[in-house]
């Protein structure tokens, strides 16, 4: 009786079943049926080529956005003729750190599902992470045909030395032969006006052989956004607006004047003054009161 360890059928059999478990690994699994239906918001992951739903958004209510008036006014405008199917412009958010650039993104996209109630499609919000910008491109081609309207968002956006993913982006944003889609508008927050490091720049105009035409390939891509809204650091007023704003909403049982000490000792140990500090500052307000806010 021969050994079935040995025999050429079995053998080969093992051989293809290796195969197989291999070829599993090596090929990646089928992306999930689109659903848009699931969520408001999305994000993208280029690996797999798929939008996984936010089932609930890290966003902060527009009424707590203080300081920002002006800016957040044009952002619901240009969002409100994007969902009504008019023109509208790409937008870049740039300045100061924690004054709620990505923050007023959300809220106005909050605002606009909210003014529009159930009478039309919600608008989509699609946050692409900056190391998947090269894939932007193939995320505009996959909605451009889709019955909604699409805000793609990417938080922090920025470009260093030797980084060519810059021309993705530049190449997306004009559209290309296509065009862009008329369905989709970007969204980018950045702490830089240009998007490049200054030294990146002046690097470029000093050691290249037209230093004019590469400075402009670089600056440039800031061009493709028709909108720049500016953020600047808040003065003492604004910040301590911006608590108090915090108080009240959450009802804290206390009010501005009785912590205006502590506020202000709370920004000047970190440094600055913002919205992302006056949160910090009410978090740990709330902490030492014994309450949550979440």
């Amino acid at each position: 009786m021969s050994d079935k360890s040995t025999d050429p059928i079995t053998l080969l059999n093992d051989k293809l079943d290796k195969l197989n478990t291999l070829l599993e690994r090596a090929v990646p699994a089928a992306p999930a049926p689109l659903d848009l239906d699931a969520a408001d918001a999305f994000v993208w992951h280029a690996a797999g080529s798929e939008l996984q739903p936010v089932a609930r958004v890290n966003r902060v209510e527009m009424v707590l956005l203080k300081g920002i008036d002006t800016v957040r006014d044009i952002l619901i405008d240009n969002t409100q003729r994007f969902a009504s199917g008019h023109s509208a412009n790409n937008a870049l958010l740039w300045g100061a750190r924690g004054m709620g650039k990505s923050s007023l993104v959300k809220a106005a996209h909050a605002t606009i599902n909210q003014q529009q109630g159930s009478e039309k499609e919600p608008l989509k919000l699609i946050e692409i992470h900056r190391e998947d910008i090269d894939s932007l491109p193939e995320l505009l081609t996959l909605i451009r045909s889709l019955p909604f309207r699409f805000i793609l968002f990417c938080d922090d956006l920025s470009f260093d030395h030797d980084d060519t993913s810059y021309k993705a982006l530049k190449a997306a944003l004009d559209g290309g032969v296509e065009g862009r889609p008329e369905n989709a508008i970007f969204y980018a927050t950045s702490n830089r006006r240009h998007l490049m490091p200054r030294d990146m720049i002046e690097n470029e105009r000093s050691t290249s052989i037209s230093p004019s035409e590469a400075v402009e390939e670089k600056v440039s891509l800031s061009d493709r956004f028709g909108l720049w809204l500016g953020f600047h650091k808040c003065n003492q007023d604004d910040y301590l607006s911006m608590v108090d704003g915090y108080i009240q909403h959450f009802g804290l049982g206390t009010s501005v004047e009785d912590v205006r000490a502590d506020a202000l000792e709370w920004s000047t140990t970190r440094g600055s003054r913002s919205g992302r500090v006056a949160w910090q500052f009410v978090v740990d307000l709330a902490g030492r009161l014994g309450k949550s806010i979440g």
